[in-house]
Formats: structure tokens, sequence, C-alpha cells
């Protein structure tokens, strides 16, 4: 109940520093809207017209290819796939569904208000276990998240948000709750960070009730082109990992197509 207690503190105080603090909008007209973390969901978007190709290599040979586009200027489409042991040597082990982003935009960004985005994510990471049918990190399944960008050397965004996995058969199905900030420095590299509070993976099936702690920085080397290292796990949180944090490479392309 104390640990409770203090999440929703936590959370409290996170949404009114965006509400109350935030001096301007900025970032929300750029071309191309950062939608993820690392793991996390925000409230980006694809404007209508938008193509987005996304691969994300993590360990044990683990390859996903995501593609998402937009739909209207609110309202995004996406479907996803990947194997375990993709990369390596072996029987590789295939997703047993696709999955499937939908994002809606309830609310656009203003200057004393942070955008709001309501979706549907039925994409895990790692290698789905059969044996209590959900993969090692839970897709986040139906969530809601704001964003708030501010004017602090750069740019500063701060996120937070609520999330329900359907991946529910390990008999852990608490509503979870995560928050992420991301750092511009200079023109071309940002630095981000997420922590997901595993309150649905808290159950010693596979999290040990610590959370999750990801990091990462990512870099525009072109025009709609974005390379990105991400540093997982870094509290090793998975009962099955024997060397802790683990760490993961993404490529993105974004382009106008229609």
């Amino acid at each position: 109940m104390k640990r409770k207690i203090n999440i929703i503190t936590l959370i409290f105080i996170l949404v009114n520093s965006v509400i109350v603090f935030a001096q301007g909008s900025a970032g929300t007209k750029s071309e191309i809207e950062p939608r993820y973390l690392v793991d996390m969901n925000i409230a980006g978007i694809l404007q209508k017209g938008m193509f987005s190709i996304m691969t994300e290599q993590l360990p044990e040979g683990v390859f996903i290819l995501k593609m998402d586009v937009g739909i209207f200027n609110q309202f995004n489409f996406g479907i996803s796939y990947g194997a375990a042991n993709f990369v390596g040597k072996g029987e590789m082990k295939f997703y047993k569904y696709p999955g499937v982003n939908v994002r809606f935009r309830l609310f656009d960004e203003e200057p004393s208000f942070p955008a709001i985005l309501l979706g549907f994510d039925s994409q895990g990471k790692g290698e789905y276990l059969d044996s209590i049918r959900r993969f090692e990190v839970k897709s986040p399944g139906f969530y809601l998240v704001a964003s708030k960008n501010f004017n602090f050397w750069g740019l500063l965004s701060l996120h937070g948000g609520l999330n329900y996995s359907l991946e529910t058969s390990d008999q852990d199905n608490n509503l979870n709750i995560f928050v992420g900030v991301e750092k511009t420095i200079g023109q071309q590299i940002s630095v981000v960070a997420e922590y997901d509070f595993g309150l649905n993976d808290d159950e010693n099936k596979i999290g040990r009730g610590r959370g999750y702690l990801n990091a990462g920085i990512r870099w525009s080397i072109g025009k709609g082109l974005t390379l990105g290292f991400d540093f997982r796990n870094l509290v090793n949180n998975r009962i099955t990992d024997t060397f802790g944090g683990d760490r993961a490479f993404r490529l993105e392309f974004a382009a106008m197509i229609f």
C-alpha cells in the first residue's frame, strides 16, 4: 500500500509540473514527432500521409519490424512482427501473432496543457513464453499518455501514462504506470530515459518487483532517418537475467508518402 501511495504521489507531482510550470509549446510542429522512448509509447504522432518503418535488434537474437502510417492527422495505425534467435544459430522462434499499434491523439499540446493520446499496442519485447502466454517484456495493451515539451537549453520533454496489458495469464493483471523524459543535445542528438513501474509484472514470474529502467540515445543522421542505441533493464528486474541489463539497437526511417 505504501508503494502505491508513493507512486500516485509521484504521478501527481509530474502531472502538476507539466501543467503548472510549462512556459510554452515547443517541437509539436516538427515534421516527424517522436512516438516512442525505449519501450514506452508517448503522445507524438505521424501526420496524415506519413509512413514509418522501424527495426529493433535486442538480445537473444530478437528482431522486431514495425510499420506505422498516418491515416488522419490525429490517427495512426501500425503493425509489427518479430522473432527470437533471428540472428545467431539454431531455430528461429517467430512470434505467434503480429502486433498491432493504434494511436489516437485526443488533444494537441497547448502552452499550458500537454498532448494526450489514447492507444493500443499488442507488441511485447523479447522472447514469447508459451508456458505463461506472454512476452518477456509485456505488451502495453491499452494505454493513455500525456506529453509536454519545454524550452530548456534546447528541448526537454516529459511524459507519463497508464497502461493495461492483455497479457494476464501469469495472474498479474494490475493497471500499470510509466514515466519518461527526453532531452535534446544540439540539433541531431537526444537522450531518453523511462521508468516502467512494472505493477503488472511483480509476481516473480518474470519481474522481481523493481520495475524497468531503460535509457537510450538517438541520432538524427538525415531527413527522416534516426539511429538509436538503448540500455535496458538497468535495475536487473527480470529473474531470468544472469548479467543484469542489456543493450539494443534501433533504426527508423519516416517520410511523406501521400
